[in-house]
């Protein structure tokens, strides 16, 4: 049995990446692949364990060097029990946040890159996506979707107007030197017309 693929989507809080995923699964499975769709953190009994003390709680809760440590364990879980077996078995495993968000959001904290980095490279195996869509809106895009889902705000859409603002920045500084693998798109409009981007932006790597 052949390889399957591994595709994140990453951004912002309010993007669509939730809903996106699922149509992006949707339209996979019509087309006979298996698939495989997962969130982060979370996504394995571990990780999910990990996650209710991550997105819960005070923002003071962890420091920044904390965070970015609970991250990397519920990663690695994650890539060991359900994501590479998932890939290897053939199915395609489409990822609701994933490396890159932990680079935007800790890097936003002052944490290196490298350091996150290296964290990946020990307990996730250095794994990377083989296609990451950034979906990007504007901030005042973000709040209304944010205040539209109505469920309480957890400790990172609590950050204020300037920490967004950062993890924007990081987020299109990763796009912008890791071309190969990250492709922009713009996601204020209606979510068919981002489906369809994110279809096109697939075609070199569907069968």
């Amino acid at each position: 049995m052949s390889r399957g693929r591994f595709i994140t989507l990453e951004g912002g809080e309010g993007a669509g990446k939730s809903t996106q995923a699922a149509r992006l699964a949707t339209i996979l499975e019509e087309r006979g692949l298996p698939v495989v769709l997962t969130r982060e953190p979370g996504g394995s009994e571990g990780a999910e364990a990990i996650r209710s003390l991550l997105m819960q709680g005070d923002v003071a809760r962890w420091s920044s060097h904390s965070e970015a440590l609970l991250f990397a364990a519920a990663r690695a879980d994650h890539v060991e029990k359900r994501i590479r077996p998932a890939v290897e078995a053939g199915s395609w495993v489409i990822c609701d946040r994933y490396i890159d968000s932990t680079r935007a959001y800790q890097g936003a904290q002052g944490i290196d890159d490298a350091a996150i980095l290296a964290l990946h490279g020990f307990g996730s195996k250095g794994l990377l996506p083989d296609r990451t869509f950034l979906l990007t809106v504007s901030r005042e895009t973000s709040l209304q979707r944010t205040l539209r889902r109505g469920a309480d705000n957890d400790r990172f859409e609590m950050r204020g107007t300037s920490f967004h603002a950062d993890v924007a920045a990081i987020f299109d500084r990763i796009a912008e030197h890791e071309a190969d693998r990250v492709r922009r798109i713009a996601a204020d409009g209606d979510p068919d017309s981002v489906t369809r981007a994110i279809v096109e932006g697939l075609n070199d790597l569907l069968p």
